[in-house]
């Protein structure tokens, strides 16, 4: 590859941020380091200054004046809605509906447990007003704008920032919301959402919750890109969203960001699958606070419209990635009769003990075991191979406490043993996790090839292969910055939708004329939205699909447009396949009409094919640099 400028590839995660660069030559760099606020600059100043582009002393002020392109996956998003560090937010919602958002779906994923904890809601203030429309959109109640300013102004003048209005059936008439907004940004109010531009489908409940997560987490998610803005005033920056396509700043929002920087490893795991001809992959991303499992085939990326983080739920287009709080930075614990690892994550700050992070005082900050730690004093990592000096002595001395604590309990082992116990009931948990992701979708793990990446994924992989009975692994040269990887091989794009319930299919199974209408409506919207980012016009694929489903049931499959133009054989195909079984002669319905458009991928080649063979199994291959 050769270009004009650098391009680097950054994913920042919950412990260590990834990058990756290549220089106008195309010749390849990376670097990995402990997140923090600023670690994408240093990682950029870090590669530069290897490759002799920068002057260390001023290295700061050279790369605010480079013109580059970064690409860059987040967890800011993801971190403030687990944390509850949003903006202060206040809800407004047709009178007596606000409180809907409390009661919830009154779902009780727990169903025998006593005592129930509900995740903290994130709005602060809930704000009701009159203005009320039919689901056909006929007005039944007007808005009282004098009263509707009033008790916005109260609500700006406690210290609410920003403000997500919902009203009822907003997605089929927004007269009301674009009322309100236009009197919040009177009031003060610097973020104003409004239900009927987060989500145009019918669903007050999902929508509301949808609009409240974007304005609770987008201001978080632009102070973000305005510090990067500062520090690179010159660079072309994109960012990752979870549906696998990128985004430019304006349009990067905070319910598009909260698998990020995991969907870039997806990207990898196909590209990966596709150069070595595999048409069945389990991507396995295992980092330092958690690991990300997903499933590839030779078809379309799955993605998912209604997924649910830190106990939100929120409508937006995600790729498939189920999550497990296992990583390398994962707490193992003796609590007097049984190990445990995780949920809780030692993270970037104080890390592992063998990190040896210490304070002002030379005092240690670690005070628990890892999983990376149990992995370094079975000699599972290379000290000389890490990002960074490694110390063995804080992981004795705190197997050597556990060694204590056991033989006070009445059992005997020695600190290999105890290691190596911490690391089987992580396998165990993670091989769990795959089995039922693949058990759900009505799928064999034992038919697919094993991707390992992530900075502890090689560490496990192969155990986790023979616990499944998978006989393949793939393993890639920088599988240590995989989504960083995926992350530079993404394309611009952009994804709308429609509710499609006042449309059917023609009795051929084709789409009617409204829904080709519909269509044409968001493939304009969608243009000039990648028009302004730069995306050229002939680079451009458009993707329709519909959300189909039985009349009469819950849950609808997207199905995108067959070449022939005929969706009912393709759904039927596809309910056969997740479900086992078709209902010949009932309705089929459209829920949503949705359009995918995506630019061109971007063309950097990274690795050549290389034969590697590890003990126990038919085959593992390794892809080396060429």
């Amino acid at each position: 590859m050769s270009g004009a400028r650098w391009q680097f590839f950054i994913d920042c995660g919950g412990t260590f941020t990834d990058c990756i660069g290549v220089s106008p030559a195309g010749e390849i760099s990376t670097c990995k380091l402990l997140s923090a606020p600023d670690s994408p600059v240093r990682a950029i100043e870090e590669l530069l200054a290897r490759a002799g582009a920068l002057d260390g002393s001023a290295a700061r002020v050279a790369v605010g004046e480079l013109e580059i392109s970064v690409r860059l996956g987040t967890t800011v998003a993801t971190n403030a809605l687990l944390e509850r560090r949003g903006v202060s937010t206040a809800l407004v919602a047709p009178r007596g509906l606000a409180g809907i958002f409390d009661v919830g779906t009154q779902e009780r994923p727990a169903l025998f447990e006593l005592e129930i904890e509900r995740p903290a809601r994130l709005h602060d203030f809930a704000l009701e007003v009159s203005g009320r429309r039919s689901a056909t959109g006929e007005l039944i109640e007007d808005l009282d704008l004098p009263t509707a300013r009033s008790t916005l102004a109260a609500a700006r003048e406690a210290g609410a920032r920003s403000i997500a209005i919902v009203m009822l059936h907003a997605h089929v008439d927004s007269t009301e919301e674009r009322a309100l907004a236009a009197l919040a940004q009177e009031v003060g109010f610097a973020e104003v959402v409004c239900s009927h531009e987060t989500v145009r489908e019918i669903g007050f409940l999902a929508r509301g919750e949808t609009t409240i997560a974007d304005a609770y987490l987008t201001p978080r998610l632009r102070e973000h890109v305005e510090a990067l803005r500062s520090a690179l005033p010159r660079a072309e920056l994109r960012f990752m969203q979870s549906s696998g396509g990128l985004t430019g700043a304006a349009r990067f929002r905070g319910p598009d960001a909260l698998v990020s920087g995991p969907a870039g490893g997806v990207l990898a795991t196909r590209a990966l699958a596709r150069r070595t001809g595999t048409r069945r992959a389990i991507g396995f991303d295992m980092g330092g606070t958690s690991t990300d499992v997903s499933l590839v085939d030779d078809g379309p990326l799955e993605r998912s419209f209604e997924s649910t983080v830190g106990g939100v739920r929120v409508k937006a287009p995600m790729l498939r990635i189920h999550t497990v709080a296992a990583g390398g930075g994962s707490l193992c614990r003796f609590d007097g009769s049984r190990f445990s690892v995780g949920p809780e994550s030692a993270g970037a700050d104080p890390g592992p003990l063998c990190y040896a992070r210490r304070d002002g005082a030379g005092r240690l900050l670690g005070r628990e075991l890892t999983l990376t730690d149990a992995n370094l004093a079975l000699g599972r990592i290379l000290p000389d191979r890490f990002p960074f000096p490694l110390e063995r002595a804080p992981v004795e001395n705190a197997l050597a406490g556990l060694q204590t604590e056991l033989a006070a309990a009445g059992f005997e082992r020695s600190p290999e043993e105890i290691a190596s116990g911490f690391l089987e009931i992580a396998n165990a948990h993670m091989a769990q996790t795959i089995v039922e992701v693949c058990v759900a979708r009505g799928v064999d793990p034992r038919a697919h090839v094993l991707v390992g990446f992530g900075g502890a994924g090689g560490q496990h992989v192969c155990a986790l292969a023979r616990r499944l009975g998978i006989r393949e692994i793939l393993l890639h040269p920088l599988a240590g910055l995989f989504s960083a990887y995926g992350i530079g091989l993404a394309a611009r794009s952009w994804h709308g939708e429609r509710d499609g319930r006042s449309r059917r299919l023609a009795e051929d199974g084709r789409p009617s004329a409204e829904v080709s209408e519909t269509w044409a409506e968001l493939e304009g919207i969608g243009r000039g939205a990648l028009r302004a980012e730069g995306e050229p016009e002939r680079s451009l694929t458009i993707e329709r699909s519909l959300d189909l489903r039985y009349a009469g049931t819950d849950t609808a499959l997207e199905v995108v447009a067959p070449a022939d133009g005929r969706f009912l054989p393709a759904f039927e195909r596809a309910h056969r396949d997740r479900f086992g079984y078709v209902r010949p002669g009932r309705e089929v319905e459209i829920q949503t009409i949705r359009l995918r458009i995506t630019g061109a991928e971007n063309a950097f080649e990274a690795d050549a094919p290389q034969s590697a063979h590890v003990a126990g199994f038919d085959e593992v291959v390794g892809l080396g640099l060429g």
